[in-house]
């Protein structure tokens, strides 16, 4: 214990400063003066082992100060007041608490304490406790009297020493003794003999010879069993058994981390949620706990069982028969399967629970536990999933090095063909459930939290980094610059699109997600999208020339506050066009499928609902389909297994299309089918798009029709089932389109009242001085047209405003102001069977109007009262919706397929040339012509063989000359746009594992060779250096470089530095790496734990989701994934369906893959660094540089 402390003035009052600002405990406190019944008000400030008090909280000079080490701090019993009895000192204990310090130090009297309330006291109490050390004084004295211990055996094993020394000697001197002994009796014994001539001795030549031979004999045997073990070791049988000997290492150490896994989840969840479920207020009940972790403590038990009998195996080496503990498995996969299937049921109940505050709260204290390192509860959840297809791999790899005579190879199959079965339910269920474990992950990433996310229907769609772009009144962009903003990240914002809702959020330094006070939740029902937003007026010349044509609006109406204006900047063209067209599907879907409940109910009587259950294609299991348990975005069952017919209707099934159905159908249609089947299959559905709605949805959608069309249905020939209406573009925005460029269609109509009128409005029209007018058409003689206000959701139409007012129609005209409706006299509603205003004609109608007229061919009666129309309408609508998705995100397709690009052409000219088509059609087809009809877009960016072809400078640079900036700049430049140029094909079918895999994938075979040459090229410049300095300064100069390459978020990178130190070439410099500094060495242990492989990369694959694009992943981790999924299940199952579940694995892989592909580094191109980088030249290879090792540091001597 410290005896005195000297200090001076200054270092006393800078203490007190930190004390007021910074102290341990601040407050108010009565001291007890000299006098024994007075107490004074002083402030107190702990800062660690001093307490200073002051005469007041502003007083800036301390009254004094106490050193607290050493002393104790117990409580003291309140004193009695003056001419008080007993009574009066317990009521003074009541309302005053009392605590006394006492102090190691001689002759210093007790500091004696009180305050007004109890807790505070005990607060005081426990921090002076912990700033007198006492913990540590205690643990000094043990560590004593551990010590005076250990040095009294050392004295007792010194005398011990000396005394056997001792013993030795007189042993030594005995032995002497006995030689000299036997001496001197052999000498006798040799005078004794008589003298004998020994004639029979041999030669000493023959004794050299017989020497001789016996030595070769003895060498030749050495070479012969030399030769034989030699022979084995490098005989393919010995390599094998040592590859499965290393396969069960290595599944030693996966099992022991899985039962840690299942610990944590036991121990640090599933118990301490059974106590709190006990508790007198429970936070959550016995059976949502049972449901959630259903047969978990079961499962942890097992895989303990098997744990230790891998480890008595081990113990057993080289011998290791592993079969029998798999016969010990194989019967408990009951229990598996319990789990398996009940597992998507578990995360929707734990979803429902966190919607308790309460249960949230508990949850996230668990989950802070420092044994889960930031995992979630649903990670943990999921663990139990991935375990059976490990075991597969595992037994996959043992029996490829298991001999065919080996006594356990039918165990080991007979296992693999067990858990194989159980691996195809466990990949659906993984599949099913991704949806909502990735929401649940994003909903914690949000420090606010969001309630939207906790709906299981909701489905995500991608997410990425977008600026939010400052706006002013009536959606005018204020006058900024790009520049600035990028720079200093004022609006970057983390984007999340789902099927309903866009969330808009920023990120804190920790990689914490915060929700935009104002339009952080966005609701897609009352957005419009406008992809090329032009201002009318002068100030601001247009959004697109200030920047790029990169920005976009979604223009958001909500039904309770006054609209307002998001303005997004997209990093590239690229990725706008992945953004708005994945908006403008998921707007279409909520709209269209509105529309398309409206007019079923109106013109059937029959619910879409209804008719969806009635229609038992949808939901049952047939020969050719099987369907999941899970919802999709459109409320409709997921496809688990379907044949390739069932998948093309369920693309062009004109009630609903899922866009989570649509993104995988496009990434992964080419393992199951061709381009030319799913083009043929959208020309038929524009062609007839009566063949795309069942004859049993048809006939309740034509129920109660007057006209009585059902007989003309059922006949193919009949002239209402050709193309004699066109329908609309896609419900999305383009640049090309009307002045008004944006377009809403309300679905909501009140059904109540049966009125049935669609709301069809423009939006920004009647301020705008370039919108011409055109006339709409004439409402029914019978109802005259009055204004009402009312609440219908707004929405607005593609087109022009219509310029004659004369003529209202019965809905809502685009140049009526908001706030009027137009409704029948009378408040009559209209009858269907006559031509009354149905939502299918309200939207004929608004469609004609904002088409400048009506096209040639019909009239506004016919179409109007034309049920058929809007089915006409959705079909084509459903047509261009997929091919702009095809087009606009899948481009490579048609730059690799000439013939498909022609057909595409033909069929987009096919549908221009209708006389029938409307603007709006036209237009959105010519959209989709000139994409696919212009120049490579890639060609805006750098590729490989063009920094190849800048290489060629006259003078190279050497690493001296080379910055740690410039090199991690460089090397990230480099790696993005190898990562970058990987077509979404190569991903597909393992081709980067088989024998034309050059052929099949060069694009990652092209990345795997960049990972390795740079990779050698670290090595080799580290091994170059003939000194021991320089070597290190090189190894802290590449490691300084992989930091940056972290900050740079290229992780890619990092793991190319980090492998080359690792090199045994490099590793094995123990001189060298003692010459590297400690705050080196440490930045290589943090780089190395980032991008370890510990965990299926956990920590990588946490910091990837908590960064902002751009961004350059390690390529292998997803690959994996990839295997993991292609070795865990087949693409087709035994009666020749496509296994859908696996695919939606496979899309959600390669969508994580295409996000950061399509966000681009802003790094200038240096061609001197890049030379440096692209020199093979300077790489030296693996044999030459472990030889170049030996020379620099041999081994020592054994």
């Amino acid at each position: 214990m410290q005896k005195s402390v000297r200090y001076n003035e200054g270092h006393a009052l800078h203490l007190a400063l930190l004390a007021r600002k910074e102290g341990t405990k601040r407050g108010f406190l009565g001291k007890k003066a000299a006098e024994a019944s007075r107490w004074h008000e002083k402030w107190f400030a702990l800062y660690q082992n001093v307490l200073f008090y002051f005469e007041g909280e502003q007083s800036g000079r301390p009254a004094g100060m106490y050193l607290l080490e050493g002393c104790s701090c117990e409580r003291a019993a309140a004193p009695p007041r003056p001419g008080a009895g007993p009574g009066g000192a317990r009521d003074a204990l009541d309302k005053q608490y009392y605590f006394t310090v006492l102090f190691g130090h001689e002759g210093q009297k007790p500091l004696e304490l009180r305050c007004e309330e109890e807790q505070d006291g005990k607060e005081w109490m426990e921090a002076i406790h912990q700033a007198s050390y006492a913990d540590i004084l205690i643990e000094r004295e043990v560590l004593m009297q551990k010590y005076i211990h250990l040095v009294q055996i050392v004295e007792t094993e010194k005398i011990a020493a000396n005394q056997l020394r001792h013993q030795l000697e007189d042993q030594d001197t005995e032995i002497e003794r006995l030689k000299s002994e036997i001496i001197a009796l052999n000498k006798t014994k040799e005078r004794m003999r008589p003298y004998q001539s020994n004639q029979e001795d041999e030669d000493p030549d023959i004794k050299k010879i017989k020497k001789v031979q016996s030595f070769m004999r003895g060498w030749l045997c050495r070479r012969k069993w030399k030769t034989i073990v030699q022979d084995y070791i490098c005989s393919p049988h010995a390599e094998s058994m040592r590859k499965r000997n290393q396969i069960v290492f290595t599944m030693v150490e996966a099992e022991s981390e899985y039962v840690h896994q299942l610990y944590i989840l036991v121990n640090g969840f599933l118990r301490p949620l059974r106590m709190a479920a006990s508790s007198k207020k429970p936070p959550i009940s016995h059976d949502d706990v049972s449901s959630i972790f259903l047969n978990s403590e079961t499962i942890m038990f097992l895989h303990e069982i098997f744990h230790q009998g891998l480890k008595a195996r081990i113990a057993n080496w080289p011998t290791l028969i592993l079969a029998d503990l798999f016969d010990i498995l194989l019967p408990m996969l009951n229990i598996y399967q319990e789990f398996v299937r009940n597992h998507q049921y578990s995360l929707q109940v734990l979803a429902n629970c966190k919607q308790n505050r309460d249960f949230d709260k508990l949850l996230k204290q668990y989950e802070a536990n420092p044994a889960c390192e930031g995992r979630m509860l649903e990670t943990f959840l999921t663990y139990p999933m991935f375990q059976i297809p490990r075991y597969i791999i595992t037994l996959h790899e043992l029996l490829a090095h298991t001999p065919h005579e080996h006594v356990e190879r039918k165990s080991l199959e007979f296992a693999k063909s067990k858990l194989e079965e159980l691996s195809r339910i466990m990949h659906d269920e993984v599949s099913d459930t991704e949806n909502i474990r990735k929401n649940l992950a994003i909903e914690r990433m949000i420090v606010e939290g969001c309630d939207i996310l906790l709906d299981t229907s909701q489905t995500f769609i991608r997410q990425g980094s977008l600026i939010q772009v400052p706006s002013v009144e009536r959606g005018k962009l204020s006058k900024v610059r790009l520049g600035s903003l990028s720079l200093k990240k004022e609006g970057e914002r983390q984007c999340f699109l789902f099927t309903k809702h866009f969330l808009i959020c920023t990120r804190s330094s920790g990689g914490k997600l915060h929700l935009l006070k104002t339009g952080g939740v966005l609701s897609l029902i009352e957005c419009t999208l406008i992809e090329e937003p032009d201002a009318s007026e002068d100030d601001s010349k247009g959004s697109g020339h200030v920047f790029g044509h990169l920005d976009f609006k979604i223009v958001v109406e909500p039904p309770d506050a006054a609209p307002f204006t998001v303005v997004l900047l997209a990093p590239s063209r690229q990725e706008k066009a992945a953004w708005t067209s994945d908006i403008s599907q998921c707007v279409d879907n909520i709209r269209c499928n509105g529309l398309m409940t409206i007019v079923f109910e109106e013109n059937s009587k029959v619910s879409v609902p209804h008719m969806i259950k009635s229609d038992a294609r949808l939901h049952k299991d047939d020969t050719d389909i099987c369907f999941s348990k899970t919802l999709n975005s459109c409320k409709v069952p997921q496809i688990r297994y379907a044949s390739v017919e069932r998948l093309l209707e369920r693309l062009t099934d004109l009630r609903f299309l899922s866009i989570d159905f649509l993104n995988t159908f496009l990434h992964t249609y080419r393992i199951f089918t061709t381009a030319a089947v799913v083009l043929a299959k959208l020309s038929d559905i524009y062609k007839k798009p009566f063949t795309s709605i069942p004859v049993r949805s048809l006939e309740l959608f034509f129920a109660t029709s007057q006209n009585n069309r059902g007989e003309h249905l059922v006949d193919s020939k009949s002239p209402r089932l050709c193309r004699k209406f066109s329908s609309p573009p896609p419900l999305a925005v383009s640049r090309t389109s009307s002045p008004v460029r944006a377009r809403k269609l309300s679905l909501t109509s009140p059904l109540n009242s049966r009125i049935g009128a669609l709301d069809l409005t423009t939006s920004s029209t009647s301020s705008s001085p370039t919108a011409t007018q055109s006339p709409v058409a004439s409402p029914p003689p019978h109802a005259a047209a009055v204004p009402e206000s009312a609440a219908v959701d707004r929405a607005a139409v593609v087109g022009s405003v219509p310029s004659d007012t004369s003529e209202l129609s019965p809905c809502r005209s685009p140049s009526t102001p908001r706030h009027l409706r137009y409704r029948q006299a009378g408040g009559q509603t209209a009858d269907n069977s006559h031509c009354s205003v149905s939502p299918a004609s309200a939207f004929a109608i608004a469609t004609a109007a904002a088409g400048h007229g009506n096209p040639p061919g019909f009239n506004n009666t016919e179409r109007t009262c034309d049920k058929e129309f809007i089915i006409r309408r959705t079909a084509t609508n459903r047509v261009l919706n997929v091919l702009r998705h095809w087009v606009s995100k899948h481009a490579q397709d048609f730059e690799l397929n000439n013939e498909l690009k022609m057909n595409v052409l033909n069929l987009l000219e096919e549908v221009l040339r209708d006389p029938d088509l409307l603007p709006q059609e036209r237009k959105a087809t010519a959209n989709i012509l000139r994409v696919l009809s212009q120049d490579d877009q890639d060609d805006i960016y750098l590729k490989l063989e063009d920094i190849i072809q800048l290489t060629d400078c006259p003078k190279a640079e050497c690493f001296e000359t080379l910055s740690a900036m410039e090199l991690a700049e460089q090397i990230t430049l480099l790696d993005h746009i190898i990562f970058r140029s990987i077509p979404y094909e190569e991903f597909l079918g393992q081709g980067w594992m088989k024998l034309d895999k050059n052929e099949r994938t060069p694009y990652i075979m092209k990345t795997s060779q960049h990972f390795n040459d740079m990779s050698n090229l670290v090595t080799s410049q580290i091994m170059n250096y003939p000194d021991i300095t320089s070597r290190a300064n090189a190894i802290e100069k590449w490691v300084a470089v992989a930091d940056i390459c972290r900050c740079l978020h290229n992780y890619n990178g990092v793991l190319e530095i980090t492998s080359a130190l690792n090199r045994s070439a490099i590793y094995r410099l123990k001189k060298t790496w003692a010459k590297v500094s400690k705050q080196t060495k440490a930045l290589m242990d943090k780089l190395q734990k980032t991008v370890s492989s510990e965990g299926r990369f956990k920590n990588l694959r946490e910091t990837l989701k908590n960064c902002n694009p751009p961004a350059v992943p390690y390529l292998g981790m997803y690959l994996t994934d990839l295997a993991f999924i292609e070795e865990g299940t087949p693409n087709f199952t035994e009666e020749g369906l496509v296994n859908f579940s696996k695919m939606r694995m496979i899309s959600h892989i390669i969508r994580e893959i295409r996000q950061f592909q399509q966000t681009s580094y802003r790094i200038d191109h240096q061609p001197k660094v890049t030379q440096y980088l692209l020199d093979k030249a300077l790489i030296i290879d693996e044999d030459t540089l472990y030889e170049l090792s030996l020379k620099i540091e041999p081994r020592l001597p054994a």
